[in-house]
């Protein structure tokens, strides 16, 4: 059932971390160096999120959900 596996989009910040020392600063999955913008490219390519956790092991459905909900943070969503 999808809603029990709805990741809140006010959470993506548990998953998601920004450190000047990894990644040149850019957003990653945490404990990863997976930038949010390699999934969200992932997806434009039309790659499914089970698609993406599939081609990046260390990743879980629920880094896929905060990538996207800090994308739609940052666009103004």
């Amino acid at each position: 059932m999808i809603a029990t596996r709805y990741f809140p989009m006010n959470r993506w910040h548990e998953r998601i971390a920004t450190n000047p020392q990894i990644c040149h600063g850019k957003p990653c999955i945490r404990g990863t160096r997976i930038m949010v913008s390699v999934i969200l490219d992932n997806l434009a390519e039309g790659l499914t999120a089970d698609e993406v956790v599939r081609e990046y092991p260390p990743l879980a459905l629920e880094d896929v959900r905060a990538a996207l909900s800090h994308a739609a943070v940052f666009a103004g969503g």
